[in-house]
């Protein structure tokens, strides 16, 4: 094979998820279990204290993602507690008020994902996922203020939660503490 074809197949596997790093087995189950004990757990409570107070939106469909991070990144900064909490309530925020405020759904989609970028980077909480939360907000026509705070906040919180229970148990120091 030319040197040359040598190269393009090298980068070419590159942009195939050569820069991933490698991850252990062990580690790859890990996260996996623990998504899945924690979103059943947060899935449960969230259902529970919907039904309890009426609230048919006990869910956020981003929590998956957040999970992800949470569970298999949970050394990152945007996994962290802060993160997580503030940048999906925030997010939720801004596309509710964005839902309202534009009335053009083609403006407020990407207003609602650029000012939550914005906000994430003012209050120090940048979390992917929650960039989606502002959309999902617009998409849906989400008008209450409320959702940001039950399901956005209190299914972050539960999450934050059961990833600081499981990673801690299963040996991954969950959230981050300050250098000494």
């Amino acid at each position: 094979m030319k040197q040359s074809n040598k190269r393009f197949l090298k980068d070419l596997l590159f942009y195939l998820g050569g820069d991933q790093p490698p991850v252990s087995w062990l580690e790859k189950m890990r996260s996996v279990l623990g998504a899945f004990i924690g979103l059943m757990l947060v899935f449960t409570i969230a259902k529970y204290l919907g039904e309890l107070s009426g609230v048919d939106e006990w869910l956020m469909a981003s929590l998956g993602a957040s999970a992800l991070l949470v569970f298999a990144l949970p050394g990152s900064p945007m996994a962290q507690p802060w993160a997580v909490i503030a940048g999906n309530t925030l997010s939720a925020l801004v596309g509710i008020s964005c839902f309202h405020l534009i009335g053009q759904p083609l403006l407020a989609l990407p207003a609602a994902a650029a000012l939550s970028i914005l906000g994430m980077f003012v209050l120090r909480c940048l979390h992917p996922p929650a960039a989606a939360v502002s959309l999902i907000v617009v998409l849906g026509h989400i008008g209450s203020y409320r959702y940001a705070f039950f399901p956005v906040m209190v299914d972050s919180v539960l999450l934050i939660l059961a990833g600081a229970v499981y990673s801690n148990l299963t040996g991954k120091p969950y959230p981050n503490r300050p250098p000494r």
